[in-house]
């Protein structure tokens, strides 16, 4: 696949953008959605629907990208970061492995075993209890921008199975949180990181407008504004500043766009440039 594909423009009519800005009714001390400085929304499905995704993904994407190797082929190893209480993940599970609702995954694990983490103990712990494959997934407490502590989980959950990387890393509306509290370097960094967890990356950027609805939503509930929203020099169509700094600064190539969620949030996959070209073509 050329990875020269057009990005969709960046549109969001009006009822989108109050969606975008929507504030659930929450159980009494739960947070306000503006007060989640790190996108740890409590019900963050309600508003984005994991279908909206899912609709955009071929089922075949993991068998096309990673196709069955000898009578004990190895499973394919995931990343799913910022993984919030696990809804997403689970669908990914479902999706990719052609499960339906009440279905046991038993065998199927084999093929897909995904490490999900975030950064809120809470919402880990909701996904470990609400889990219908718990031997597919797994479920971790982890700041994946904590550099002296997250090597040794991910690591530790590739040793398992003999690896040194992931075969895909799903990075899914997380960066606009790394970058407003990390700033510019940060973000460099998170992707840097990422780029070297894996063969492939899976990413859905924010665009810059849910930057400024976040700082509003935070201006509303009368908290401080992120640290580093006003010095960001990093902003625009976030899209192609995300393909601009894995493509150019951390060896990785644009393999597709599948295009964009009802909410206007392009899909993108990368491949990195040292991965084995083991991948069967993408259907355009």
């Amino acid at each position: 696949m050329a990875a020269a594909e057009k990005l969709p423009a960046e549109k969001l009519p009006a009822e989108k953008l109050a969606a975008e800005e929507a504030v659930e009714t929450e159980t009494p001390g739960a947070l306000k959605p503006g007060a989640a400085p790190f996108g740890n929304f409590p019900h963050y499905s309600r508003f984005h629907p994991p279908e909206q995704r899912l609709r955009l993904l071929p089922r075949e994407l993991l068998r096309q990208l990673f196709p069955p190797e000898g009578p004990e082929r190895r499973p394919i190893l995931g990343l799913d970061v910022g993984c919030n209480s696990g809804d997403l993940s689970v669908a990914l599970c479902k999706h990719f492995l052609s499960l339906h609702d009440g279905e046991p995954c038993s065998g199927a694990s084999r093929d897909l075993r995904l490490l999900c983490c975030d950064i809120d103990p809470v919402l880990v712990e909701r996904a470990e209890k609400a889990c219908p494959f718990p031997d597919a997934l797994t479920f971790i407490t982890l700041d994946i921008m904590d550099q002296r502590n997250r090597k040794v989980p991910l690591s530790a959950f590739l040793s398992q199975f003999g690896r040194s990387v992931f075969d895909i890393v799903f990075c899914m509306s997380v960066t606009m949180w790394i970058h407003l509290n990390h700033g510019d370097h940060g973000l460099w960094e998170f992707l840097a990181h990422l780029s070297s967890l894996c063969r492939y990356l899976l990413v859905e950027p924010q665009p810059w407008k849910c930057y400024r609805a976040a700082a509003r939503r935070l201006r509303k509930l009368g908290l401080h504004n992120f640290d580093h929203f006003s010095s960001l020099t990093i902003r625009g169509d976030m899209a192609s500043q995300i393909v601009r700094i894995l493509t150019q600064d951390h060896a990785m190539e644009l393999v597709r766009c599948f295009g964009n969620t009802s909410w206007d949030r392009s899909l993108l996959l990368f491949r990195a440039k040292h991965a084995v070209e083991t991948h069967q073509p993408l259907n355009r």
